[in-house]
Formats: C-alpha cells, sequence, structure tokens
C-alpha cells in the first residue's frame, strides 16, 4: 500500500512538472509574454491592444496600448517568471497563471490598472480590478474600450469590408476619410471618442458625417 502511494505521489509530480514553465520573460505585449521559449498568455487579465486609443481625464486621444506594453516590458522584461500551465488557446499560445519574484503577475497588473480582469474566462482577478476602478490607477484614469470589444470591433470591420474611417477633429467636426486619401493613413479611429467606421459613403453621410476635402 505504501508502495502504491508513493507511486501516485510520483506520478503526480511529473504531471505538475510538465505543466510548469520557467525562464526569462521577452514581453510581446502587456498581456502575452515569451517565457523559456513558448508564448504564454496570462490567465485571467486582458490588456488593451497595442494599436488601441483611450481617452484621457481631459478627454484627449493616447495611445494606451503601446503606453501599457511598455510599462510592462520596462518592469517585466528580463525578468524570471514561473508559470503553471492552464490551458491552451486557440492560437496555441500557453494559458497560463504567472508569478514574478514570488507575486502573481495578473493580479499585479489588474492592481495597477494596466490590465482588465477577463471575466468571460475566470473570476480570479475582478476585485483587484473594481479597486483599481474605484481609485482611479492607471487605465481607470480615463475612458477606454474594454479590449475584448475592441477586438470584436476589429473584426467585424475587417469581415465586412468597413474601411472608411469616420474622424471627429479637434473642432468636433464630423469628417470622412477613404482609402486612398491623403491623411487615411494617419487618421486614428477612437471608439471611445464617438469615432466609427463606415461602409460606404452614404452610410457615413446619413449618419452626419462630410467627406475629407483631401
Amino acid at each position: 500500500m505504501l508502495r502504491l502511494c508513493f507511486v501516485f505521489v510520483l506520478i503526480a509530480a511529473a504531471a505538475n512538472a510538465a505543466d510548469m514553465l520557467t525562464g526569462r520573460i521577452k514581453v510581446i505585449d502587456a498581456d502575452t509574454w515569451e517565457v523559456g521559449g513558448l508564448r504564454v498568455r496570462l490567465h485571467g487579465i486582458d490588456a488593451p491592444e497595442l494599436d488601441q486609443t483611450c481617452e484621457d481625464a481631459h478627454r484627449a486621444t493616447w495611445s494606451c496600448g503601446a503606453w501599457v506594453t511598455h510599462v510592462v516590458r520596462q518592469n517585466f522584461g528580463g525578468k524570471r517568471a514561473v508559470c503553471m500551465r492552464r490551458d491552451t488557446d486557440r492560437y496555441g499560445r500557453v494559458v497560463a497563471s504567472c508569478t514574478v519574484q514570488g507575486a502573481d503577475a495578473g493580479e499585479m497588473l489588474v492592481q495597477v490598472g494596466l490590465a482588465f480582469a477577463y471575466r468571460k474566462y475566470s473570476g480570479d482577478y475582478i476585485a483587484d480590478e473594481d479597486r483599481a476602478a474605484a481609485a482611479g490607477v492607471g487605465l481607470h484614469a480615463g475612458k477606454v474600450q474594454a479590449p475584448w470589444l475592441y477586438r470584436g470591433q476589429k473584426r467585424k470591420v475587417a469581415s465586412k469590408g468597413c474601411d472608411i474611417k469616420g474622424n471627429i477633429s479637434s473642432k468636433g467636426v464630423r469628417i470622412y476619410h477613404m482609402p486612398g486619401q491623403r491623411y487615411y493613413a494617419r487618421t486614428k479611429i477612437s471608439p471611445v471618442k464617438g469615432e466609427r467606421w463606415f461602409c460606404s459613403p452614404a452610410e457615413a453621410r446619413a449618419a452626419g458625417w462630410r467627406a475629407a476635402r483631401q
């Protein structure tokens, strides 16, 4: 009986070892890291996409996705992580809970307002997000679209071919830009500001936008 228990202990230890990843962190974006040569999606959190914009307390648009990634890279890049595998996502990434210097990385990111609790998949960090939002720290100091909603909107635009950019100028003028026009490439769309994509010029005009002059 004792020998049988010992065998079970060895099997459990081997299973845990197979699910554990360790290594130096290379930050791909705020919630996606490379650890020990494997792409890891941090469990239970979601952070703004690299190209995502937000609105600050003064209603000015800023590149919150790039900022969050930069801050995470500065604070975690090169440090050693210990990660426990939980799943594999549809992109083939390992979904894992990671600790850095003994602290839960996901928890730290949510607590300081660099990421949100990914409530669709986990309830682990909801209380941390609620406290961060109440304190107005990090992203909660302004207005930000939930990353999963931002990605959903981008997929919808791509699937419909709706590539006309409905921009709102600093003077509040609603202007739509067609692909190929002079300022199309540099025009950024911020949904939190009320800007949007259109599928046709007629749709844009009906919504109150006018055509860009060049």
